[in-house]
Order: C-alpha cells, then structure tokens, then sequence
C-alpha cells in the first residue's frame, strides 16, 4: 500500500473533523496510512491544530477575503495545520510553506497552490499574533460559546483554563500495587533511562518527565503499571472499596477506573464493570487480563438495568458518566469544534436519566460516586441537585488539595502540567 505523506494525511483528518466527523472514529485507520517514521509528526500536526483550531480559524479569516467552500475543508485544515507548525513546531520556515505547498498539489487541487503560498507568506509578514484582529476568545484559542460559559462559572480561572486546554496533556502512570511498589517502579524507570516524579497526593501516582509510547515502560505488557490521568486516579480514593463488596462501574469501558479499583482493593467480592457498547467493553477485556485482574462484564445500558443487577444491589457504584468533554479538551481537541450549546442540555438529560437508573441497584446505606470529565456547572452541580429533588439523597463532603469546592461536589480544573478537568459528587443512599 502506497504510504501517504503525513501533511496530506494530518489535513484530511482535521478537515472531516471540520466537516463534523469525530476525531475517535477517524483514528487510528487514518494514521495507518503514513509511514512509521512520519506518524509523530502527523499526530502532532492533527491534535496541535485541533487544539489551536479556534485562533487558527480567526487568523484565516483575517487572510482571505472569500471563505472556502466546505468541499475544501481539507485545504483550510492544510492552512490550519501550517500554521500550527510554523509557530509552535522547530521545523524551518521555509520548509514548512515548501512542504505545505507541495501537499496540495498531492491532493489534486493545484489551484488552491497559489492561494497557500500567498496566506502562509501573508501570516509571515503580519506576525506576531497581536497584530491580527481576533477575539478574545480566539485569542484563547475556545469557541465563543465555551469561552463564555467559562469566563461566566469560573472568572479568574479562565486563561489557565484556555492555557491547560492548548497543551499536551502530561503521561501519569499508576503503578499496579498488587504487583509491585511505586518505589520500586520508579528504579525501573531510571534503569530504562526514563525520568519521572513520584505525585505526592496518589500513592501510586508516576508522572513522566517526557511521554514515551508504552511499549517503552518497563513491564507494561506484564501488567506491572497503567496509563492514567492523575484526576482520575482520585476515583479510588473517593469510593475506598472495603473487603466483601460488590462494586459495579457503571460506564467502565475502557476500564481505567474498574481496574484501579480491584488493585486497590483484591479482597471484593466482585467488581461488575458494564458498558451499553459490547465493542469498548472489548478494551475492558484487554486492561483486565494485561494487569492479571478479574472482573464481571455485563453489556447494559446505564439507564435501564437488566433486573438481575437490582438485587442483592451493590455496596458502591461508579458512574463515570458520558458527558461533553470539556474537562478534557487536550486529548479530545475535536471537542472545540464539534460540541454545540445544544449538546450541554442533551448530555445533563442524560446525566440525569443514568443516575436514576443506577440509583434502585444501589444497596441501603450505599455510595454512589458521580463522575464527569467536565467542567460545565450544567453537567455538574445542576445534574446532582437535580437528582437530589428526586431522590431521599445523602451528599458526602469532598475535599481535595486541588481545585474547587462546590454545593454538591468537587470541581478539579484541568492544569497544564497537571490533571484533567474532572468533577466529582460522592452520593450515599439512606441505611433502611
């Protein structure tokens, strides 16, 4: 198979992106076409430009006159993806305009040559960014929509917000402590040559100094540690699985949380992780038996439970719901361009709807731990209180060295060199 060049490949898959397609069911196929060693940079081309999307968008409009049309969405992410590499990339200059220019004569649209050559030297000439005209929010590099919504709940908090959301996300390991110690990890990590600090609030938590792929952390594949956001890993904590209980994770795939959860805690009596996707719950499989751990798959929809799972009901429950993501923008960048106001509504009626479908399996005297990854007030508080109307609810306090108190949980916001933006309500359920 003729290998395409990562430029063309990272244009292509931005620009679906821009016609409205996910970023998730575009990869990995996409990066399957570029060779091994251009597949860094074609990533890096892809999520860098998606994060950068919002400002890369206004600096095009102050560049050409007449938009493209949306079957040329391709050649605007090209554009997008060019400038990304020209300011945040160390490839020289003038390769980059040669190289971008070349890339669109090997998608066929000679006539968009010109027009390519002529912005990227126009954005040469204007630079720097402040001499564009561009809104703060573009500035920000956010949706207008979003950037709004954050600067209304969060005030102070929204450029370290914006900032968190333009950078790589850092890679947090958790050690697996059935199999080994954090302590011991770590030497491993030095004799691999791999830098790293211990996290002092986790206490498996392992941030690498640089990422690495995982084939390159010494005894991944023997389940000796996992990849796992440090806000994540807070999950654990808050649920404190206690020997002899039934634990169901409730939105587990793709099994992150559940696993944590049984290394914290070997002596369950069971760990329930369910999916309403029989496909991601493949990837709960995978983690489980990579780590030596075992667990029940159940393939269930959240909201409405076989009836089998209602009796003798469960001591915890994790509900690690969907939502809109943007507690986690830098690993899904798509986020700022495909999310909608629409969306917020959409996803807290559904929110809604899986809590009160879990809530009959919970056992009396039971806690529910909620979880999203985002950081929308709407996803969040409303969702619980909502709920909390509805049902005879106990809402236990949380608090964390990081991050935001709230009426009903805890808000972590997302950190450059620190975790995810994740939201946490710890909910128990009156003993009969």
């Amino acid at each position: 198979m003729r290998m395409s060049s990562a430029r063309q490949v990272a244009a292509d898959i931005i620009g679906r992106v821009l016609s409205g397609e996910s970023l998730n069911h575009l990869l990995p196929a996409a990066f399957d076409q570029v060779a091994d060693g251009q597949r860094p940079l074609c990533q890096e081309l892809v999520y860098g430009t998606l994060r950068e999307w919002p400002m890369h968008q206004g600096i095009i409009d102050n560049l050409i006159k007449k938009p493209l049309r949306k079957k040329d969405n391709d050649v605007l992410a090209l554009i997008g993806s060019a400038l990304y590499e020209l300011t945040k990339l160390s490839t020289p200059k003038h390769a980059v305009v040669s190289e971008t220019v070349n890339t669109v004569r090997l998608m066929k649209k000679q006539w968009a040559s010109g027009l390519v050559n002529g912005v990227l030297r126009s954005f040469q000439r204007a630079e720097p960014l402040s001499g564009f005209a561009l809104t703060p929010a573009q500035r920000r590099a956010l949706p207008s929509w979003l950037d709004a919504l954050i600067e209304q709940e969060y005030d102070d908090h929204l450029d370290a917000i914006a900032e968190a959301s333009r950078h790589r996300p850092p890679m947090t390991l958790r050690v697996n402590s059935i199999r080994n110690e954090r302590d011991a990890y770590l030497r491993l990590l030095t004799d691999a040559d791999l830098l790293a600090d211990p996290l002092d609030h986790l206490s498996n938590g392992i941030t690498l100094r640089q990422p690495v792929d995982v084939s390159s952390l010494p005894g991944f594949f023997d389940g000796l540690v996992s990849v796992q956001d440090s806000a994540a890993q807070r999950v654990a904590d808050l649920i404190n699985p206690q020997p002899g209980e039934r634990i169901l994770d409730a939105c587990a795939a793709p099994g992150g949380k559940a696993c944590h959860l049984l290394e914290r805690q070997p002596d369950l009596t069971e760990l329930v992780a369910c999916d309403a996707s029989a496909n991601r719950l493949q990837r709960v499989v995978d983690n489980t038996e990579r780590l030596g751990l075992t667990s029940t798959i159940i393939e269930a929809d959240a909201r409405a439970l076989p009836s089998a799972m209602l009796s003798p009901g469960f001591d915890a429950i994790l509900a690690d719901v969907p939502c809109s993501a943007t507690g986690v923008m830098r690993r899904n960048p798509d986020v700022k361009l495909l999310r909608r106001t629409v969306d917020i509504s959409q996803f807290a009626e559904q929110q809604l709807a899986i809590l009160q479908g879990l809530w009959p399996a919970l056992k009396p005297g039971g806690r529910l731990l909620y979880v999203t990854c985002s950081i929308l007030e709407a996803e969040n508080d409303a969702v619980v209180k909502a709920f909390s109307r509805q049902q005879e609810v106990h809402i236990m306090p949380i608090v964390m060295e990081r991050g935001i108190a709230r009426d009903a949980g805890w808000q972590v916001v997302p950190e450059v060199n620190g975790g995810d933006g994740l939201y946490f309500s710890l909910l128990s359920k009156p003993a009969d």
